[in-house]
Order: structure tokens, then C-alpha cells, then sequence
């Protein structure tokens, strides 16, 4: 692998975790460097940190505290 990829994906802690998790990529970006990209944007889905994904997780926080909201009027009430 080309020696300004390795130090590339080295000064990013995700991408260095995800290439020794997904050992592929190895072999994809020292037959084809141009992959570089389509590796960043499989880190992100597969850490789950594109702009959907965390929208998803707002989402659920926001359901949760308003469920949370919800139980403590529910209980505030019954007394």
C-alpha cells in the first residue's frame, strides 16, 4: 500500500479501526488507491456516523424522553 495512504488512514483513529477490523481493504486500496473514499464512507455506515444514522439516534432519544416524560405525569397524577 502506497506509503501517504497508510499515513492517510493512520492519523484517523476510525479508519485505522476499521481497516483491521475489515482486513479487505487492504488488499482493495493497494491494488486500487482510488478506493480511499469508498472505505471512508463504509467506515461511516458501518460505525453508523452519517447523517441519517444520527438523526435515527436523536430520534430515539427524543422518543425516550418523551416516554420518560409521560410515565412521570402518569405517576404524578395517580397521587
Amino acid at each position: 500500500m502506497r506509503s501517504e495512504i497508510i499515513e492517510y488512514i493512520y492519523e484517523k483513529e476510525d479508519l485505522k479501526k476499521f481497516l483491521r477490523e475489515q482486513p479487505k481493504w487492504y488488499r482493495t486500496l493497494t491494488r486500487n488507491p482510488a478506493e480511499l473514499e469508498k472505505m471512508e464512507i463504509a467506515s461511516l455506515n458501518y460505525y453508523e456516523k452519517t447523517i441519517p444514522h444520527q438523526v435515527e439516534k436523536f430520534s430515539n432519544g427524543l422518543q425516550m424522553a418523551s416516554m420518560m416524560m409521560h410515565m412521570f405525569q402518569a405517576m404524578n397524577t395517580q397521587d
